[in-house]
């Protein structure tokens, strides 16, 4: 049997170490963190259908108009459907909010952990925007107020964590921390439509009520296509090393 001389076998474990270290923790991590992030994706996707529960509107007698009302009034305190739609916002807020835990897991780099905190923010206050529902519905009750000071500041976070965690993880995927072209490439349309339709929701704050529930219905589609853009990019990082 030919035997190498020493000098080769000294290159050859030079040469194995650099491969068995970059591949090592990636082949430690990926088969646990695959599994989370598959099951953040999914969580993330689920959610981005529930978010929208306003469709029900067309199916149910709610006796509210969809271009002229807010969507939290369907939970109102007054409402005959409340128990039903403030159920889904609170399924919608956990599923957001697991999401997010599963998702951040291991990641790498501080924009990415405080995007999914962020994400985890907008899920607990999205539970306290039910806790403390509108009292009545302003777009059929005459006198009541379309300003719960209670309501409108959960209300208020609810958007500051939402914007919040799109603005951080759009960072950390330009960084590439962790790498999510998608998120890169999609993310700031998002965030600034978003954005958009969410000033335009505004009106009834400042007395000028009316057709607000467009703006704010498509507010709520950029919302599931933002969930189901990172649940795209946690399935595009499945199996891939850590930068």
């Amino acid at each position: 049997m030919h035997t190498p001389p020493p000098a080769s076998r000294q290159a050859s474990a030079a040469a194995a170490r650099p491969a068995r270290a970059a591949a090592g923790p990636a082949a430690a991590r990926r088969p646990g963190a695959g599994a989370r992030e598959a099951w953040a994706a999914l969580l993330l996707t689920v959610a981005a259908v529930v978010y929208n529960d306003w469709l029900l509107e067309f199916l149910l007698p709610t006796g509210l108009d969809p271009r002229h009302s807010y969507v939290s009034e369907l939970y109102a305190a007054d409402q005959r459907f409340r128990v039903l739609f403030g159920s889904i916002e609170l399924a919608a807020a956990a599923l957001v909010a697991g999401g997010a835990l599963l998702a951040r897991g291991p990641a790498p780099g501080r924009w990415a952990a405080a995007g999914w905190w962020s994400l985890v923010a907008f899920g607990v206050s999205s539970v306290a925007d039910v806790v403390v529902p509108m009292r009545c519905a302003p777009s059929v009750e005459r006198g009541c107020e379309a300003v719960n000071p209670w309501h409108t500041t959960t209300s208020a976070l609810v958007h500051a964590a939402l914007f919040a965690s799109m603005a951080l993880l759009v960072v950390a995927a330009r960084t590439g921390r962790p790498p999510m072209p998608l998120v890169r490439r999609r993310g700031p349309w998002v965030l600034a439509a978003a954005m958009s339709t969410a000033l335009a929701t505004v009106g009834p704050l400042f007395g000028r009520p009316g057709w607000h529930g467009v703006p704010q219905r498509a507010h709520l589609v950029l919302v599931g296509v933002w969930f189901v853009l990172l649940a795209a990019a946690l399935r595009s990082r499945r199996g891939r090393p850590l930068p």
